[in-house]
């Protein structure tokens, strides 16, 4: 029971705060603001990537596609 007491004793000695004076003041709202921005653009990087990855695909597909169709035709 002693070291509860103590444990007690010690939380009670520490002071309070203000909950109005613990804030993470202007410059954490801008390094929050930065980090939004920085994921923003690396979404929109990231989408774009994807974007032009499929299109690439597709392109392919139907380059390929046509070229069945040449040497089908060719062929007859």
């Amino acid at each position: 029971m002693t070291l509860l007491n103590t444990i007690n004793e010690l939380a009670k000695d520490k002071p309070r705060f203000d909950p109005n004076s613990v804030t993470p003041g202007v410059i954490g709202f801008l390094v929050t603001f930065v980090f939004i921005v920085l994921i923003v653009l690396l979404i929109r990087d990231m989408v774009r990537r994807v974007r032009r990855t499929q299109y690439r695909a597709e392109v392919n597909e139907r380059l390929d596609a046509e070229e069945a169709a040449q040497e089908k035709s060719d062929q007859a």
